[in-house]
């Protein structure tokens, strides 16, 4: 299945599916969304708060580059999933979970270290 880095409007194709299921889908969507939110906001606080802490700015774009990836990759899950159910298909597997886990994962590890560094 050929799966677009950047799904077009997936209502075009199919049928409409029931839309409890589609309404459960946009509220997944609409949490990732807020998620990369949170994200966004963090990394700005962290490049505009923490002045005096070495490597604000390598924190703050770490969680900025993991809201932008966030908001593209939810897009892109909500998209294939719409299509899916509509086609009457599997939903397709997502990465995101595991983004996110890695993404997260790597900003705390980043955060210690320069606190440790900070406070040495």
């Amino acid at each position: 299945m050929n799966r677009p880095w950047f799904p077009g409007d997936p209502r075009s194709v199919g049928d409409d599916p029931d839309y409890r299921f589609t309404l459960a889908n946009e509220r997944t969507f609409l949490a990732w969304i807020r998620t990369a939110l949170a994200l966004a906001a963090g990394g700005l606080g962290a490049v505009t708060i923490l002045n005096d802490f070495p490597g604000e700015e390598v924190l703050g774009i770490g969680l900025l580059t993991l809201s932008v990836l966030t908001a593209w990759t939810s897009y892109r899950r909500w998209a294939l999933n719409e299509r899916a159910m509509r086609l009457d298909e599997p939903l397709p597997p997502s990465r995101l979970p595991l983004l996110m886990a890695i993404g997260v994962a790597l900003v705390a590890l980043t955060a210690a270290v320069l606190f440790v560094v900070d406070v040495s």
